[in-house]
């Protein structure tokens, strides 16, 4: 068999997996690869893919880190939900959250009336592993992000839990194999994924 050939046997994979009626958001911890998992599925099911945190900074024409420095957590909280609010009216797709959106409880009660929340469930070592080198986090710019991020994440654990479904994030699988972890739990929800 021709590479080629062997090649188009795998195109099924590539058709999509039905079709979208709300729109899905990622939410989990910093470094739970919402944005990455998110863009492919948004690929994948030929929707577009959304960042709040994007939308954010687009705005602002600043950094999230620059906004939490310059105006604080709770300002850019409450712009966060303003943005949700407007990306969840736009047509369905799917949104990436940045890691606090998901705690406000007016957050997770929008999210749910209008959309889908699905939480990428990693542990704290996948966590660290993934945000160690980085210095884009504001939250973890601490005398010691690692303890830092222990906190947060013992904090945000039980509220990410209420998500309306999860799917977990081992660190082991690819960023494809994700998304065919989280397909399978939408596809457990017709009112979100209609099969084709």
């Amino acid at each position: 068999m021709s590479e080629i050939e062997h090649s188009s046997n795998n195109l099924p994979s590539l058709r999509p997996s039905g079709r979208l009626k709300k729109t899905v958001v990622m939410v989990g911890m910093m470094g739970a690869g919402k944005t990455a998992v998110g863009r492919a599925l948004a690929a994948r099911l030929l929707v577009p893919f959304l960042d709040s945190d994007a939308e954010i900074e687009r705005a602002a024409n600043m950094t999230v880190p620059e906004i939490f420095q310059r105006d604080g957590e709770s300002f850019f909280r409450q712009k966060e939900s303003q943005v949700i609010a407007r990306l969840l009216d736009q047509r369905c797709g799917v949104l990436s959250t940045g890691g606090g959106a998901f705690l406000a409880e007016a957050n997770r009660r929008m999210i749910t009336q209008r959309g889908v929340s699905v939480w990428l469930d990693a542990d704290l070592g996948v966590l660290w592993n993934r945000v160690r080198h980085k210095d884009t986090r504001p939250l973890l710019r601490t005398s010691d992000p690692k303890a830092t991020l222990g906190e947060i994440f013992r904090a945000r654990v039980p509220i990410y839990a209420q998500a309306d479904l999860s799917v977990v994030s081992d660190g082991q699988a690819s960023i494809e194999d994700m998304v065919d972890r989280v397909v399978r739990v939408l596809a457990t929800r017709p009112d979100v994924l209609e099969p084709y």
